[in-house]
C-alpha cells in the first residue's frame, strides 16, 4: 500500500494547497459533525477529528466556534451526505462524496465536470467494490516511540496496519472504528494532526504522467465545487 498510499496522500494535499475555498469546506464538515453526534467535542469524536483537521490547515478559532454553534442555530442548514460515482479521463474511477443543501444543484454540477472531460456518472454504488473505506489518522513518531508496542495497544481498536513516513506515522482501520481508534490513540496521549475516512482503491491502475495531467484537471475542477467534500481515485 506505501506507494500507492504516498501517491494519493501528494496529489490530495496538493490540490488542497491550490484550494481558496478550504474554509468553508472545513467550516462545513465542522457543522456536519456537530449536527451528526452533538456540539459537545468530547462526546464527538467526528467533532474532534474536524477540529482537528481545520486546526492542521490554520483555521481561526473564531471560524470553528461559529462552525459548531451552526450546527444548533436555527438558521442552520439542513446538509445532505450523498455520493457520486464516475468514470473520467482514461477510465479513471472517481468517488465524490458532498455535503449539501441543495442536491438538484450538486447532482448537476458533478455531471458538467465529469461531462467537460468526455466522461460520466455511473449508477450509485457501482464502484463501491472498488474501494476499502477505512479511518486513517495521521500523527508524529514520537522520540523512542516502540512500534511493536503500540500496534499491540491498538490492535483491540481496530488497528489494521501502520505506515511511516518521514516521522509521520498512518494508522489505518475500518470505517467501522473510527471513533474506538480516535479514544484509543487520545487513551495513549497520542496527539492526532488530521484523521478522516478514506476510500481506498481495491485494484488500483498506473497511469502516465500525460494521463494523469487530464486526470488532475477533472480533480481540480470537481475539488473547487464548495459542496465536495473528499474526492476519491484508483490511480495507483
Amino acid at each position: 500500500m506505501g506507494r500507492a498510499f504516498e501517491y494519493r496522500r501528494a496529489a490530495k494535499e496538493k490540490r488542497w494547497d491550490k484550494m481558496s475555498r478550504v474554509f468553508p469546506k472545513l467550516a462545513k464538515a465542522i457543522t456536519v459533525a456537530a449536527k451528526e453526534g452533538g456540539t459537545d467535542p468530547d462526546m464527538n469524536a467526528k467533532l474532534r477529528s474536524a477540529i482537528q483537521n481545520a486546526k492542521a490547515e490554520n483555521m481561526p478559532k473564531d471560524n470553528i466556534e461559529k462552525a459548531i454553534a451552526r450546527a444548533s442555530g436555527k438558521d442552520a442548514a439542513d446538509f445532505t451526505l450523498v455520493n457520486y460515482e464516475g468514470k473520467g479521463p482514461h477510465g479513471v474511477l472517481v468517488f465524490v462524496e458532498c455535503a449539501t443543501d441543495n442536491t438538484t444543484r450538486t447532482v448537476a454540477n458533478v455531471k458538467s465536470y465529469f461531462n467537460k472531460v468526455g466522461g460520466g456518472l455511473v449508477p450509485t454504488g457501482s464502484l463501491e467494490f472498488m474501494f476499502d473505506r477505512k479511518a486513517v489518522f495521521q500523527f508524529d513518531k514520537a522520540e523512542g516511540m516502540d512500534m511493536d508496542d503500540l500496534e499491540l495497544a491498538l490492535i483491540d481498536a481496530g488497528l489494521e496496519t501502520i505506515e511511516e513516513n518521514e516521522g509521520v506515522l498512518y494508522a489505518f482501520a475500518d470505517y467501522t472504528q473510527f471513533g474506538t481508534m480516535s479514544e484509543a490513540l487520545e487513551g495513549l496521549g497520542i496527539e492526532v494532526s488530521k484523521a478522516n475516512l478514506q476510500r481506498i482503491p481495491t485494484s488500483p491502475v498506473e497511469y502516465t504522467e500525460d494521463q494523469l495531467e487530464d486526470i488532475e484537471k477533472l480533480l481540480d475542477k470537481i475539488e473547487e465545487d464548495d459542496d465536495i467534500q473528499a474526492v476519491f481515485t484508483n490511480i495507483a
